[in-house]
């Protein structure tokens, strides 16, 4: 089995140059080199939307209620948790 030699490849470059001629091949390459940069940036721009997304969604941690002691007035002692509604008995 065996190789494309240096030679080869170069006889190869010659007849594509010929072909399609410098100016054509600039363009092209020029064409190509700007499809990838801009590529590239569309991936990092949409690598930024996902995280910036994925940080809106977060919600933040329930804050646990805190256990509360209190004595009543025979001087027992009552454990509860403190809620947002206080109630009173009259």
């Amino acid at each position: 089995m065996m190789g494309i030699s240096i030679w080869q490849l170069l006889i190869i470059l010659v007849i594509v140059v010929v072909l399609f001629g410098t100016k054509k091949l600039r363009n092209i390459g020029g064409d190509l080199g700007g499809a990838i940069k801009n590529f590239r940036q569309s991936m990092k721009e949409s690598e930024l939307e996902e995280a910036e997304k994925a940080s809106k969604d977060e919600q933040p941690a329930p804050v646990q209620p805190q256990a509360q002691v209190v004595k009543n007035e025979n001087g027992k002692i009552i454990e509860g948790q403190v809620t947002d509604k206080q109630t009173t008995k009259i």
